[in-house]
């Protein structure tokens, strides 16, 4: 594997807080010139990266490995062991992915709202780089391409934090991330891994303004809520993912099951996956047995209100327990479902406002001004209309890729991706006229 690349790299030899000042300093550096670079060379490094990315595969399953037998040793748990994991199908999913983020639009350099003004000027905003963003993660190799190749093609730079249980494979990773940045002529820099595991990384990290604009997080709850009380610079970040999926009480009942399903069954662990189904009582003796039945066979446990256990208790299998005030904030990422019944539109919207995460919420209906409601006043980075929440995705928003999902109310809510690394400056086009 062609180290070269990364000559120019801080040396992690350094004490802490002096490795990370050097890294710091080299993002910054590296911030400008990919701002000035062109979109033909952006999407040229992404390309070779997919190239490196293919011709080193052995070399990276190779590096893996070591990952792997650690994290077996240490008794990581077999699902965060799963994760770690670069098979041949990772592989090529990674390097598909650096070509589908080069076929993008680059947003950067684009101008909108221009807008003419009585005195002649000419004002509008430019789609600009955000600068240098730190983002720090677990377990995922794959997340160190993802987020080296949404850097590259939004013209930013980059310094990147992963999980100790993966260093082997992210450094791999990063050595052919720097050899494509420097096939290309562009800086080496613009992409850093931090190459120390010793925590105090992270400290100094989020704690930089001098040198990082924003952090990104991703990762299990207790990870963000550190991040997040400690940083001195910006986070996007997302802390839970309570989705709520609300069965209206006009409603097609086959949709209506076939979404909820959805929305709670395909995967447990994401953090779009529903945790609360909110029923109107209208609907409730016909939707919620139909439902039971389906969670009842798939072994979902349901912990219920009143009304809501009542019916359930007569399906065949179903486990239903009663629901504590605690089941209406809980995100399970599990086989597990909050179910109540609700006697209004109102009330639903309340009850997702009040507990929900503000991630994602859906409401199945039939009557067309209460899907405009729900979706006007629930007060999330989501809301979705006969959908299933599953559907809350950079991917699946036709944003390419994402580099995570926000909750906060700033420039970027939801999944963020290319457009949500970039920020807008106000541009002024005159011809020499002066303020009277």
């Amino acid at each position: 594997m062609n180290t070269a690349a990364t000559s120019l790299a801080p040396s992690a030899d350094l004490p802490v807080d002096q490795y990370m000042d050097a890294v710091g300093r080299a993002a910054r550096v590296a911030a400008t010139a990919m701002a000035a670079s062109s979109t033909a060379a952006r999407n040229n490094v992404l390309l070779a990266l997919a190239g490196q990315i293919r011709a080193h595969a052995g070399e990276l399953k190779a590096r893996n490995e070591a990952d792997i037998i650690a994290a077996e040793k240490n008794g990581l748990a077999a699902p965060m062991v799963d994760r770690l994991r670069l098979t041949d199908k990772v592989i090529e999913t990674m390097a598909e992915s650096c070509e589908q983020v080069a076929a993008l639009p680059d947003p950067v350099g684009e101008i909108t709202n221009v807008r003419r003004r009585p005195t002649g000027i000419s004002v509008g905003q430019m789609r600009v780089p955000i600068g240098v963003f730190g983002m720090i993660y677990e377990s995922r190799p794959n997340v160190t391409i993802e987020a080296a190749s949404l850097a590259i093609k939004s013209g930013n730079a980059c310094v990147l934090r992963g999980g100790s249980e993966a260093i082997h494979s992210n450094l791999a990773l990063w050595k052919l991330v720097q050899a494509a940045l420097t096939q290309v002529g562009l800086p080496a820099n613009a992409v850093q891994l931090v190459q120390t595991t010793d925590r105090a990384a992270v400290g100094q990290l989020i704690a930089m303004p001098q040198y990082v604009d924003v952090i990104i997080p991703r990762g299990g709850k207790g990870l963000i809520e550190r991040i997040s009380n400690e940083a001195r610079v910006p986070v996007i970040k997302h802390l839970d993912g309570n989705c709520h999926t609300y069965v209206d009480s006009e409603v097609d009942l086959d949709l209506a099951v076939k979404v909820t399903d959805n929305a709670k069954t395909q995967k447990y662990s994401p953090c779009n996956a529903t945790e609360s189904l909110l029923v109107h009582a209208a609907q409730a003796a016909a939707f919620l047995p139909r439902i039971g039945k389906v969670f009842a066979d798939k072994g979902v446990e349901m912990r219920a209100d009143a009304r809501a256990k009542a019916i359930l208790a007569d399906v065949p299998g179903a486990k239903v327990v009663e629901a504590t005030e605690q089941d209406w904030f809980e995100e399970y990422l599990a086989p597990v479902i909050a179910v109540k019944v609700v006697d209004s539109l109102d009330e639903a919207i309340a009850h997702i406002n009040h507990y929900g995460s503000h991630h994602t919420d859906a409401i199945l209906t039939t009557n067309h001004p209460n899907g405009m409601r729900f979706i006007r006043e629930v007060d999330s980075s989501s809301v979705m209309i006969n959908a299933s929440t599953r559907f809350a995705d950079g991917f699946e928003y036709g944003l390419g890729a994402e580099i995570g999902i926000s909750t906060d109310k700033f420039h970027a809510r939801g999944p963020v991706g290319l457009e949500g690394l970039t920020s807008l400056k106000f541009v002024v086009l005159g011809q020499g006229e002066v303020r009277s």
